[in-house]
């Protein structure tokens, strides 16, 4: 069973810089597709950054588009992501989440595509100055 941990969270001042880890235990990330969700009060989960299970094509919102990257560190089994600039709207509880086999990058950020994605128990992420 493999389980996720994520951190890094806190709070960081707009236009600082941040990086969310996320730890896998139980078993290599080699062959799964990797993802960063966010979920913010009163709003729906949304997928951030996406990385597929091979080849390395990643995919992102919008929004967090040329300030956010994902990245894959195979010797370590961890997913990180990298939040530059960050703003008051990146707010949210930020989750880490795998599909084993996926090999879109733009599927497994899309919340909606149907896959069996396990799921870390996220942490909080607050822009404020």
């Amino acid at each position: 069973q493999l389980q996720l941990v994520e951190s890094g969270g806190g709070l960081v001042q707009p236009g600082g810089s941040l990086r969310l880890s996320c730890l896998a235990s139980g078993g290599t990330l080699d062959d799964y597709a990797l993802g960063w969700f966010r979920q913010a009060p009163g709003k729906a989960r949304e997928g951030v950054a996406c990385i597929a299970s091979s080849g390395g094509r990643t995919s992102y919102a919008d929004s967090v588009k040329g300030r956010f990257t994902i990245s894959r560190d195979h010797a370590e089994n961890t997913v990180y992501l990298q939040m530059n600039s960050p703003k008051p709207e990146d707010t949210a509880n930020y989750y880490c989440a795998v599909a084993f086999g996926v090999l879109s990058s733009q599927n497994m950020c899309t919340i909606s595509s149907p896959m069996n994605r396990s799921w870390g128990q996220g942490t909080q992420v607050t822009v404020s100055s």
